[in-house]
């Protein structure tokens, strides 16, 4: 087991433009690392956020200046692995108070092999991510030289889409008492939360590999297919939108963050790469009726707004911000899909995607 990093060992984050900031490790580095930056504005959640797959090979700024203050609890991990390569905070708290915390931040990084990062100046970082747009960087030892560090960003190569990183290999099962539907999860990167989210609805769920066709996913005979989210760009995966068209007027079908982008795309519409993406809490607008809910986010794509006619699909939900689709819907082919993950975890529950989709199965 990796050891965790010396408190006094000096890190440097080195992004593609050149700029570096020197600060301070933790965590476990066995080697540098290269990752696609993002910021994160989320107060708390920050177990939730390094291991939710969606941040695979992204390297996360999170914008609140403290983070490790209540430590990592076994029962809220979002999936069996961190997803994250690296983490960047304006400090590390090494003494958790918290009666359920069983490890520091720290000290679950080093076990996963991720290097984290303390003392940057993270509004910085988030103002240069914010205007610059979503960028390269990597993480090294103190003592590396700029070049050498911007030759390894321009030398990485990603080794397939994040989808066949994050998702399970073989089909596995969640039961709850009494069920009531049976649903089958195509596992772009699911998150735990969301599996106990429909098992909290009288859900039994079988979570499948994203690889898995659509006649094989229609053997379970299930009443309904949730694509959960992951990382990736959309055309990455073009294997899950086949399958969606296979099953598309079979039986309903829904889809979080990724799988969102996925029914889009799979009904002929676009998606295109936003300039910094969305990660963290967002206010997003039920077009319905017209409430506001702050939902968690984490994607750089989008579904082109311009793309939808002919398709079918009505928009549901928008961001108030900057007004793009957050969330989609085809009664008649019994298709919904949101861009936010609708699981809190961290966020709210309160979003009525779940709810919605029980009653698709109802109908």
């Amino acid at each position: 087991m990796p050891s965790t990093m010396n408190n006094s060992k000096k890190m440097k984050l080195v992004l593609e433009d050149g700029r570096e900031f020197t600060g301070t490790g933790f965590g476990e580095c066995a080697g540098p690392i290269v990752g696609e930056l993002v910021f994160n504005t989320s107060m708390v959640g920050y177990q939730e956020i390094i291991s939710d797959p969606s941040y695979e090979g992204q390297i996360v700024v999170m914008t609140y200046p403290l983070a490790g203050q209540y430590g990592i609890m076994a029962e809220d991990y979002e999936s069996r692995a961190e997803g994250i390569s690296g983490l960047v905070v304006r400090e590390c708290c090494e003494a958790p108070s918290n009666f359920r915390y069983t490890k520091t931040l720290s000290e679950d990084l080093a076990e996963h092999g991720i290097p984290g990062i303390s003392g940057l100046d993270t509004r910085m970082l988030t103002h240069i991510i914010s205007d610059r747009g979503t960028m390269m960087a990597a993480i090294v030892s103190g003592d590396t030289c700029t070049e050498d560090a911007l030759a390894l960003i321009r030398n990485y190569h990603r080794n397939g889409s994040g989808v066949s990183k994050v998702s399970c290999t073989k089909r596995w099962f969640s039961r709850t008492p009494q069920h009531s539907y049976d649903v089958v999860v195509l596992d772009c990167g699911v998150k735990h939360s969301t599996v106990a989210a429909l098992n909290k609805r009288g859900c039994n769920v079988t979570v499948v590999p994203f690889n898995t066709g659509a006649e094989d996913i229609l053997a379970f005979n299930p009443d309904s297919v949730l694509v959960a989210g992951g990382p990736s760009d959309p055309a990455e995966v073009d294997i899950v939108v086949e399958t969606i068209k296979a099953l598309i007027g079979k039986l309903p079908v829904a889809g979080t963050s990724l799988g969102h982008q996925l029914i889009a795309t799979a009904c002929g519409a676009r998606t295109f790469k936003m300039k910094c993406g969305h990660h963290g809490g967002r206010p997003i607008r039920n077009l319905v009726t017209s409430r506001i809910y702050t939902a968690e986010h984490n994607h750089n794509f989008c579904v082109d707004e311009s793309s939808l006619s002919g398709t079918g699909l009505e928009i549901l939900y928008k961001d108030v911000a900057d007004g793009t689709v957050e969330g989609l819907g085809d009664k008649k082919r019994k298709l919904l899909s949101v861009q936010f993950c609708p699981e809190g975890g961290p966020g709210s529950d309160e979003t009525e995607f779940f709810d919605s989709f029980i009653k698709l199965m109802e109908d």
